[in-house]
């Protein structure tokens, strides 16, 4: 390193670490000091010895090369530079501040609950913005090896689907090699095309409609699906789909609305408190 930073450092960790807790020296540029303290706390508990002194040799080296540019910056740039830079810093300074605030403010106050009624009210107020950029399905799927012995019964139990059936085919589930009963559920028709490799964007509206059967079949298996339900691009979205981003979306209004009001309360505080005032008037 230059002549110009002059470093309290000696290469054995051990000779470091094991002084005085107070703030120690290790490196200096100009009137900045590097203080032990600083470089200790970003050293892992498990670092060797080697590996810490060269962890320690690289940040020395990294911070007197950040103070040295600083210190060319702040004598090269301009008045006007430095100002501008000045105010961003300080306005970065407040808003990290104060966005930290309101974010722990938030987090204590923080009411997380979404009742059922509550997505309902705003699914039917805004139904008309959750149109489907993509078809989705309902359907009960099995995929079998290729010489499953009882693949008419399976067929056959799974187009029927009573309760009885559910039963039977929950019973022999391990010998399938992927199953689905729960045909209530909304899937992407994109992540049914991923599971069945027969099926493909060509010949999807072929198979995939409501009340279809299918059976397909490839070197790695037998592909069995009933579909119970389909809809497509533009339709709207039904409320069990989109569930989990609604929760999101109301709550994120109520953290916006929360934080609205902690900004209006706080400036009505300030002003009964008389310490704030306002001394500029609009014409």
């Amino acid at each position: 390193m230059s002549g110009v930073v002059a470093l309290f450092f000696a290469l054995s960790c051990e000779g470091i670490w094991k002084k005085d807790t107070d703030n120690t020296p290790l490196a200096r540029v100009g009137d900045t000091y590097l203080y032990r303290e600083e470089v200790q706390a970003l050293l892992r508990d498990n670092i060797s010895k080697e590996d810490s002194a060269s962890f320690v040799s690289n940040y020395i080296n990294t911070w007197a090369t950040k103070q040295l540019l600083l210190s060319k910056a702040k004598i090269n740039l301009s008045e006007e530079k430095l100002a501008e830079f000045e105010r961003l810093v300080a306005n970065y300074r407040t808003d990290l501040y104060t966005r930290a605030y309101k974010e722990a403010l938030v987090q204590q106050s923080e009411d997380t609950t979404i009742s059922t009624a509550q997505l309902r009210d705003f699914y039917d107020k805004q139904k008309e913005n959750f149109k489907l950029k993509e078809k989705l399905v309902k359907l009960r799927f099995v995929e079998l090896p290729n010489q499953f012995l009882n693949k008419d019964e399976v067929i056959e139990r799974l187009k029927r689907f009573n309760s009885e059936d559910l039963m039977y085919l929950d019973s022999i589930g391990v010998q399938f090699k992927k199953l689905n009963f729960n045909d209530s559920l909304w899937i992407r028709a994109s992540r049914v095309i991923e599971e069945v490799p027969p099926l493909n964007l060509e010949n999807q509206d072929r198979y995939l409609k409501k009340s279809q059967f299918f059976e397909l079949e490839d070197a790695s298996g037998v592909y069995l699906a009933k579909v119970t339900g389909v809809l497509r691009v533009n339709d709207i979205a039904p409320l069990s789909y989109i569930e989990p981003t609604l929760r999101q979306v109301l709550l994120n209004r109520r953290k916006l609305e929360y934080i609205r009001k902690l900004e209006t309360d706080i400036i009505d505080e300030a002003t009964r408190e008389e310490e704030f005032e306002v001394y500029y008037e609009q014409d």
